[in-house]
């Protein structure tokens, strides 16, 4: 497995598992190839996304954003905004992690001073990966989970 930064050629298979992960009842957002190339690839507040690579096969990827003012996620402006998926037939091998390593890098190379995961409160394996990974709650709007994670 290699981290790298998605391309415009990974959407398609970034789109397709996330696919997967609306069938399964554990995504709302939309996940068609356009939505994934602005929302994620050439998102305009992007800072990085990482993709996990196997020999072409994506694992996973983890969005990095900066938040703006006035941004939907309701965070900080200033703050990074975190996103991870993970393709489900690579679930709980390390992608997660590893992917995390990059993301964090691109963090304190951006100057961020903490990054916000706004998670489902019906998603048990996205609250646990985060915990895991040192972010902490500090509010629960709606039906959310919203973890921060201090970069040092």
């Amino acid at each position: 497995m290699i981290i790298r930064e998605a391309t415009v050629e990974d959407v398609p298979q970034m789109g397709a598992f996330l696919g997967r992960i609306a069938e399964m009842g554990r995504r709302v957002s939309p996940w068609d190839e356009d939505f994934v190339l602005r929302h994620y690839v050439n998102a305009a507040d992007k800072i990085q996304c990482a993709l996990a690579d196997d020999n072409g096969a994506v694992l996973g990827f983890q969005s990095l954003k900066l938040a703006t003012e006035g941004n939907i996620y309701g965070v900080t402006p200033g703050w990074g905004v975190i996103g991870t998926h993970v393709n489900p037939k690579s679930a709980r091998r390390g992608v997660g992690r590893a992917l995390f390593v990059a993301t964090l890098k691109a963090a304190k190379q951006s100057g961020l001073e903490k990054i916000d995961a706004s998670i489902s409160a019906e998603n048990p394996e996205g609250l646990a990966y985060y915990e895991a990974m040192g972010f902490r709650t500090y509010r629960t709007p709606d039906d959310l989970i919203c973890k921060s994670f201090e970069v040092s």
